[in-house]
């Protein structure tokens, strides 16, 4: 270990991305702690506590939402922006022929990413600034009644989005691994040595909260174990291209499946999805006609994070998300089409349509498996604290959800990737 570091540092050129990485971390992490002028910080982390959602929603921003802070919306938008952007590559020929094209196509579909973020970002603002505010006893931002007053806050939140979206695009460029998603991951893990402190301080005061506190890092531990062997693990179809020439042998290859297709894109369609019931409930509580305010009880009641019934129907969105974002983003017959295009082959099974439908019934079988398991990964942290309460043991705060679990994988093993590319080439540069 100590000589793998050691040459990661030998190299120049990987330690001058790295500490750029870490510098724009560091920016980053700055900048989340500036507030928002005007805001009543008490009554905006009394509001984020006594919410679970809410709770949740600020780890994922690294803590911005209890500060109410310029970056407040987080990278959320931009993420909005780029899963629309997918689904319109089906929806419009032009984008999808601007993804074909390679670099260039990219590059103008990132571009046009940029420009969506900004709208979404404005107008998620508004709704997060109104659904804070609707919720604490003390206004979070007086006078948001006056258009200017409303119009500046969410300017300044669209402003902070967009210069974090900024700062991810410079550590792809000049820094290491994927920038977004480098600052999500610093997101997350910011908020991990405080969710231990606190643990360890209920445990320190109360002691029937060391157990839960002792089996939750286990827990954690060992789903992320298995987490990398599941992100990792693929299904390998055997493909044979045939050799040009009289003597010539054919030439084995496969192609790759992996288990986790759509990565963590189901968890985020399926947390929005499950969570607009309750952040609908909380807006109709405050409604003058009765039957709203009691419809929005109900409704607010039945999506509960610890009731069945949202786990069981946050379970199947998972699920039913996994196969629609896969079915968009793995097209089967184009795969067919480019292995006959080379000449290759699957054993047993004949060209063209056949093909396309073998690599499609593989693909389906092995997404149940992969969007199964994304489900469990989703519900498993409030299946343990549910579990916890059952047993009246207590229970504690979670290190970090599944999401965030699933997330700190793909990006560790990404960067993992990145940095031993950069080191062969780096060996390989030094016989010129």
């Amino acid at each position: 270990m100590f000589r793998y570091l050691k040459q990661i540092w030998n190299s120049k050129t990987i330690r001058n991305k790295i500490l750029f990485t870490v510098g724009i971390i560091i920016l980053y992490r700055v900048l989340s702690q500036i507030s928002v002028p005007g805001a009543d910080l008490d009554a905006i982390r009394s509001v984020i506590n006594n919410n679970e959602l809410l709770g949740a929603f600020s780890m994922l921003t690294g803590g911005s939402a209890k500060n109410f802070s310029i970056l407040l919306m987080g990278l959320s938008p931009y993420i909005n922006a780029s899963i629309i952007m997918q689904l319109m590559t089906v929806i419009i020929p032009k984008i999808e022929e601007l993804q074909k094209e390679g670099e260039s196509g990219r590059r103008k579909i990132n571009s046009y990413t940029r420009w969506l973020t900004f709208p979404l970002a404005f107008l998620q603002s508004y709704g997060m600034i109104i659904l804070l505010n609707s919720q604490s006893q003390v206004p979070i931002i007086q006078n948001l009644g006056d258009p200017l007053t409303i119009i500046t806050t969410m300017l300044t939140i669209t402003a902070g989005t967009v210069l974090l979206v900024w700062l991810g695009e410079q550590i792809s460029e000049k820094g290491i691994s994927n920038g977004i998603s480098i600052l999500i991951f610093a997101s997350i893990i910011s908020q991990i040595p405080q969710m231990i402190g606190q643990g360890l301080f209920l445990a320190q005061t109360d002691e029937s909260k060391l157990i839960p506190f002792v089996v939750i890092v286990l827990i954690t531990v060992i789903l992320t174990a298995i987490i990398v062997l599941v992100n990792e693990g693929q299904r390998r179809i055997p493909i044979t291209y045939a050799g040009r020439g009289i003597r010539a042998k054919s030439e084995q290859s496969h192609l790759p499946i992996r288990i986790n297709q759509a990565g963590m894109i189901p968890i985020i369609f399926a947390v929005s999805l499950v969570s607009f019931p309750q952040i609908l409930a909380q807006f109709l509580q405050r409604a003058e006609s009765a039957w709203l305010r009691v419809g929005a009880e109900k409704m607010a009641l039945l999506f509960q994070p610890n009731s069945i019934f949202y786990l069981v129907v946050y379970f199947l969105l998972v699920i039913g998300f996994s196969y629609f974002y896969v079915s968009i983003t793995f097209n089967p017959e184009q795969v067919a089409e480019n292995i006959q295009k080379r000449g290759g082959y699957i054993p047993g099974i004949r060209p063209g349509r056949h093909t396309a439908e073998y690599i499609g019934k593989v693909s389906n079988r092995i997404n149940l498996f992969g969007g199964a398991f994304l489900a469990f990964i989703a519900v498993s942290p409030i299946l343990i604290q549910s579990f916890f309460r059952s047993l009246s043991v207590g229970t504690v705060p979670l290190l970090v959800s599944g999401a965030g679990m699933i997330i700190i994988v793909g990006v560790v093993l990404e960067l993992i990737r990145q940095i031993n590319a950069q080191l062969i080439m780096h060996d390989y540069n030094k016989f010129y």
